[in-house]
């Protein structure tokens, strides 16, 4: 399927951390955008912050993204679609409470797209690096799939560890686009690119009014700067501003041939279009990447082990998309300062 190029562009969950650096990238690209959000009030701070794009920027409102054709009307008119709502947070008991927004809100979305979406050419899912987890050694890549987050809550249920049920949520969201992408594909005029970027990290311009406030992603690492403690957690990361970028890539760059999830094969060399990109970091690396001037942060202390997970191959996002990702002292000198503007650290 050919990139698209210029038009409007369809972001959901559009006051989003992601969400508002994905308009972004659409907006100062040339693109219009269409956002999404649950309400009229969810939208005013977008509309300051966009308001210098006039009629370029405009707002959506639905109430509930699992409902029936809640988005038909969304679809209507727009040339690509970035499906960034899904809920990120550490804290259900039932695993559905994850799982069910998920997978009901990306397969309305893909509905309407098929009913309703006759100028869309492009979707792209943004899924998640957890998504595709597993033990093996080597380093994670496109073909990979977090199979055992979703064994642990379907033999768990409630009792399933707060990790497993968000990458089981992923995980069953992903794999329902792609499904429905292999049932519909002859019949319909778009293709469908996952990105599965790790914890993002990075300055936020979605309304926060305190750091109480913020999302899962920046409270971890406005609590790494702000806390006392050791710093030894760590995983792997990528600047929120490259996410963004990604999905403008992603619905501009044209993409290689598409193999269907079920007959992706690594050890053949078939393609399937999941994109994973990101670093392996330890907590302590963010302190340790401050600036030279910012002596109040602790860096290097003693004894503190960094806990470094394997890497992540980003070579596919590289070739693919021709990304060049942020680097950790730039990532952390721009959060920083964000916060200072804001008030929530010492300047």
């Amino acid at each position: 399927m050919p990139a698209v190029q210029s038009g409007k562009v369809l972001v959901s969950g559009a006051n989003g951390f992601v969400a508002t650096w994905v308009v972004k990238s659409f907006l100062d690209a040339g693109f219009s955008v269409r956002g999404t959000v649950r309400s009229a009030e969810k939208g005013q701070h977008l509309e300051t912050v966009f308001g210098l794009f006039g009629d370029k920027f405009e707002l959506i409102i639905v109430p509930d993204i699992t409902a029936t054709g809640a988005f038909d009307e969304a679809v209507k008119g727009v040339d690509a679609i970035a499906h960034t709502a899904s809920p990120f947070h550490f804290a259900a008991n039932d695993p559905a409470e994850l799982s069910e927004p998920a997978v009901n809100g990306t397969v309305e979305m893909l509905e309407s797209a098929r009913k309703y979406g006759r100028n869309v050419k492009r979707i792209v899912i943004n899924s998640s690096a957890v998504a595709m987890l597993t033990a093996k050694d080597e380093p994670l890549d496109e073909y990979d799939w977090n199979n055992g987050a979703v064994q642990a809550v379907t033999e768990n249920g409630a009792v399933a560890g707060n990790f497993d049920k968000y990458s089981n949520s992923k995980v069953l969201a992903e794999r329902s686009a792609w499904e429905f992408f292999d049932k519909y594909k002859n019949e319909i005029g778009w293709d469908i690119v996952a990105l599965n970027p790790p914890l993002t990290l990075g300055p936020v311009i979605h309304e926060v009014p305190s750091p109480a406030e913020l999302n899962t992603s920046t409270q971890m690492m406005f609590n790494a700067f702000t806390t006392e403690g050791s710093k030894t957690g760590g995983g792997h990361w990528v600047n929120v501003k490259d996410v963004g970028h990604a999905h403008l890539l992603a619905i501009t760059t044209e993409l290689p041939p598409y193999v269907p999830l079920s007959a992706a094969n690594k050890a053949e060399g078939k393609n399937v279009n999941r994109i994973l990109g990101g670093y392996r970091f330890a907590w302590q690396d963010m302190l340790d990447a401050a600036p030279a001037e910012a002596t109040y942060y602790q860096k290097g202390r003693p004894g503190i082990i960094a806990s470094r997970p394997r890497h992540m191959d980003p070579r596919r996002a590289q070739e693919v998309l021709a990304i060049k990702f942020t680097s950790i002292q730039d990532t952390v000198r721009e959060t920083l300062a964000d916060y200072e503007v804001k008030g929530w650290v010492k300047v």
